[in-house]
């Protein structure tokens, strides 16, 4: 009798009865595990929804009751949801990896050749996918409010948990019902369409989980805000325990901007690092607003003042955050960063946006008269530097925001198809930095309540005349009469310095031996304050140096050619036909020469992808702390030549380089003691303050 064989598909393993037909191995058991898997899945998604509507109503009616056993449900109700929507997505993940295309999202996201890391990436590289990731990192949050929020009130902790719950439920909602990544297919097909190609590189793989945890987190302290505007009460205690989750989540929108915009550096062939991109903004915009949200809260901590307007902070931080997610997937704007063109789910984010923003600004407006400041300072103050801060990341924010949504707004109510591109974004978000970036250093020397610009002014004078040199110098040796290069050295070595000072003058005035250990023994809030401003200087240089000094070369270039630009000399190699795990590519072979020593070979790529039928360009770089040499391979030509793009990029790493210090400065400021041990302080000094409901 003739084996009897089970149909698979493509990449499975092979299953097969013995010869007698006697029914399944032990690979069908396996693959029927693997079935009923994904309806575990789905069904833990359901009971995650079922979770959060219980976690949204018990806490918060026991809140209001004063009743402990219903505020208490809010703990392991966090616990449960998170797990369930964890194993939701560990299983999501697992039919990616087992190429199991009997699920409709790995059909249309996966092939069976495609390297393992992007089977995983394929996982939160579509609209579905990411829509649950986004889910698990909001059950996330909420689950370490429960873990860790010992030192709250146990009526705001209650509250907190339950406005997180509620975001969940309305994003369950959107999932189950719009965006189910669970969907199956009746016939599975023998392999699947790929993933975007563009989407196949390791700075994508890291580059959504991380905006992800910056996003979602913002939603944490949304969710402070709220139940601090329903209690009626914002003090020093509840800035101190609204910080670390914004700092948090700042923190992760850093790391993930900066991955994207590497990606967009040496992925996209262009040669730049940010290009106002839609979706680029929509991540930009929450990062503005949770920077100005953090040093609010700082005000709100030390002083009690802006007790107000942090919380609108709060608001709107999440809502840019909303704003991004409908911007992402509702197609209404172009992006080659967009993980949908569905207007219809669009929409759908649109009013979970206006529900919460609104909801929140309503009740904001009612709650705005019990928010009374109590903090006095004069004008010459770090509360006053901080208020200038917020202001100019607030307008700055509100700049993008404009340039980003009017030309929909045009469409929409004036019937006009309009661009706003990267001249309007240089031209009126440029001077608020430049005034950011001044004013940084004054604003984290003064003294609070009661400054002096005197003393402010002495700690920085040296920092200033060496800002100022180091520019004339820049402007002296550079070719052509451009000041932006000059200004970009000034204002980076400016912030930098007012840094080092903020840093000196905390040491003390003893002996510099003296001063220098001191300042090992300072907070490291401190240090990550000081590394962060010290990274946005950085940042600040590499951007103004490398738009000032870039050198760029394109012409098409026969194989034998040789062509210098700037100090280096290139020469056309070759160009090969080769075949990759899951794409074809034509790959140049270019050395590069300074003088009689190679430099080095570069190997750019024009790729095509012949499943997803899309080519992607590959460009080939020299990574320097001084330089980058990028070289990108265009189209064969007529005459048998190739199009050859370079371009010399001084101090581009400085960029990322500036925010990795950033991230960096979060982290010293998140382990610091004060920050973790401070609510429970707090608790312990304003217990007897809760009001009678």
């Amino acid at each position: 009798m003739p084996s009897k064989v089970v149909w698979r598909s493509e990449g499975a393993p092979k299953c097969t009865a013995d010869v007698s037909g006697r029914g399944c191995c032990l690979c069908c058991q396996c693959a029927i595990i693997c079935l009923m898997l994904i309806e575990l899945g789905h069904f833990a998604l359901i009971l995650a929804f079922g979770i959060a509507i219980i976690q949204t109503i018990v806490p918060m009616v026991g809140a209001h009751k004063g009743n402990a056993g219903w505020m208490a449900v809010a703990e392991p109700a966090a616990t449960v949801q998170f797990l369930l929507t964890a194993f939701a997505f560990a299983v999501l993940t697992w039919a990616f990896v087992t190429s199991d295309f009997s699920v409709q999202l790995v059909y249309l996201n996966s092939h069976t050749d495609k390297p393992m890391i992007y089977k995983i990436t394929g996982v939160w590289g579509n609209h579905e996918g990411s829509m649950l990731l986004w889910m698990v990192i909001l059950t996330l949050f909420g689950a370490c409010a429960a873990w860790f929020g010992d030192g709250l009130p146990a009526r705001l902790r209650a509250r907190v948990l339950s406005v997180q719950a509620s975001i969940a439920v309305a994003f369950f909602a959107f999932v189950l019902f719009t965006s189910n990544p669970f969907l199956r297919l009746e016939v599975p097909p023998l392999n699947g369409r790929d993933l975007n190609p563009l989407l196949q590189d390791p700075g994508l793989a890291f580059h959504p989980p991380f905006l992800y945890l910056g996003y979602v987190g913002l939603s944490m302290s949304f969710s402070f805000a709220i139940a601090a505007l329903i209690e009626g009460r914002v003090d020093a205690a509840w800035g101190r325990w609204v910080r670390p989750w914004t700092l948090a989540a700042w923190m992760f929108l850093t790391v993930g901007i900066a991955l994207g915009s590497w990606w967009a550096y040496y992925e996209l062939g262009w040669g730049g690092f940010w290009f106002w991109d839609p979706v680029e903004n929509a991540s930009f915009m929450p990062w503005l607003i949770s920077a100005a949200l953090l040093h609010s809260a700082i005000v709100v901590e030390k002083r009690e003042a802006l007790k107000a307007w942090t919380i609108l902070l709060a608001i709107m931080a999440f809502g840019f955050s909303l704003l991004g997610a409908f911007i992402v997937r509702s197609g209404v704007l172009t992006s080659v960063h967009a993980f949908a063109n569905d207007p219809e789910r669009g929409m759908l984010l649109f009013y979970i946006m206006c529900f919460y923003v609104g909801g929140a600004l309503v009740l904001f407006a009612a709650r705005a008269a019990e928010m009374e400041s109590k903090g006095v300072f004069s004008t010459v103050s770090r509360e006053s530097a901080l208020i200038l801060n917020n202001i100019l990341l607030s307008v700055s924010c509100f700049v993008v925001f404009i340039g980003t949504m009017w030309p929909l707004a045009a469409e929409l109510f004036f019937g006009r198809v309009l661009s706003v591109g990267p001249p309007f974004f240089d031209a009126a978000f440029t001077p608020f930095m430049v005034a950011l970036a001044i004013a940084l250093p004054f604003g984290s020397i003064l003294a609070w309540k009661r400054g002096t610009l005197n003393r402010a002014s002495n700690a920085l004078v040296g920092w200033l005349v060496l800002a100022v040199a180091l520019a004339g110098l820049a402007y002296a040796i550079q070719s052509g009469n451009s000041a932006l290069g000059p200004i970009g050295v000034a204002l980076g070595v400016w912030v930098v310095g007012g840094a080092i000072a903020d840093l000196w003058m905390r040491s003390g005035r003893d002996t510099v031996m003296e001063r220098l250990r001191r300042m090992t023994r300072l907070p490291r809030a401190d240090w990550g304050k000081a590394t962060a401003h010290i990274g946005m200087g950085v940042t600040i240089f590499g951007i103004a140096a490398m738009l000032a000094w870039e050198q760029e070369d394109i012409r098409v270039a026969q194989i034998g050619d040789s062509w210098n630009v700037g100090q280096f000399e290139f020469r056309l190699d070759g160009v090969n036909q080769l075949d990759g795990p899951n794409y074809i590519t034509t790959m140049a072979d270019i050395s590069v020469w300074r003088g009689d020593s190679q430099v080095g070979d570069l190997h750019p790529e024009k790729r095509f992808y012949p499943v997803a039928n899309m080519p992607t360009t590959e460009a080939a770089i020299i990574n320097g702390v001084i330089r980058d040499i990028y070289v990108v391979v265009g189209d064969p030509q007529d005459n048998g030549g190739w199009a050859v793009r370079i371009y010399l990029k001084p101090f581009a790493n400085w960029i990322w380089g500036g925010a990795i210090l950033m991230a960096l400065g979060g982290c010293f400021s998140l382990s610091d003691r004060r920050l973790r041990v401070g609510a429970a302080s707090a608790k312990r000094t304003t217990a007897k303050a809760v009001p009678a409901e």
